[in-house]
């Protein structure tokens, strides 16, 4: 309880309240992992200061005061009562240094995302109309080096060299993604989710995929990028049925 006191100023609020609705949402899914798992936002133009959540806090849990504002920049960032997990700043700060069109990042284990990147082939096909979503828009990490630590957090940094390419398919590891807004980026992250999972049911079926011609694929994924206000309607609803039930997510 004494660090949770210590807390950063309260800027940013309104980015904050978005961000604590979206890991509240994602505990509410089942998409997070115990008391793993780290989502951040950029706050200034370069990108380099950014919200995250607190050191191995429940996702269903953090509120919007109890997010960190970190520097990128910053050494001295695993100092102090209140730093982050270790492997959090490994992966986030080296994104928020080396990508500055990665304005908001979200890395989870979710289980369907986690169970494409075990397979020794972990592209995603367009057979449907939330995987063409991803068609030619990921990036598949082949060389896991382990925990997400500072070396190996730039080495998946820099992945993301294509910005086109929103969501990393972090081999034997969960995704990354990326995006403009809080609202952007869990919308991706909910289906990628949602895509890996109707792949996953139908390899286990044993049948024979009817998979996207590639024109279709890239026009679907094209119309759906220009589809008007998606994800920002979409986080506002999942924040109007959190206050609804009296939530303290924005607190």
């Amino acid at each position: 309880m004494e660090a949770r006191r210590i807390r950063p100023n309260i800027d940013h609020w309104q980015e904050r309240v978005d961000l604590a609705a979206a890991f509240r949402w994602t505990a509410r899914l089942n998409m997070h992992e115990a008391v793993a798992n780290h989502f951040s936002l950029a706050v200034n133009d370069d990108g380099r200061q950014f919200l995250m959540n607190p050191n191995q806090m429940h996702f269903a849990r953090i509120r919007a005061s109890d997010l960190l504002l970190i520097d990128a920049n910053d050494p001295e960032t695993l100092e102090g009562p209140i730093a982050p997990d270790p492997t959090a700043w490994g992966l986030h700060g080296a994104l928020h240094r080396l990508c500055p069109h990665a304005r908001c990042a979200m890395h989870v284990h979710s289980v369907h995302a986690t169970v494409l990147a075990s397979l020794a082939d972990s592209r995603l096909p367009p057979i449907d109309q939330t995987c063409a979503m991803f068609f030619n828009r990921t990036v598949i990490d082949e060389q896991y080096g382990g925990l997400a630590f500072e070396e190996e957090g730039e080495r998946c940094a820099r992945l993301f060299d294509d910005p086109r390419k929103k969501v990393m398919i972090m081999g034997n590891h969960g995704i990354m993604v990326i995006g403009d807004s809080v609202a952007d980026t869990f919308n991706r992250m909910f289906y990628f989710e949602r895509a890996a999972e109707t792949y996953i049911r139908a390899l286990q079926t044993g049948q024979k995929l009817r998979v996207l011609p590639d024109e279709i694929a890239e026009k679907t994924a094209a119309e759906i990028e220009a589809y008007p206000e998606q994800d920002v309607r979409h986080l506002a609803e999942l924040k109007a049925i959190l206050d609804s039930e009296g939530s303290d997510y924005a607190h």
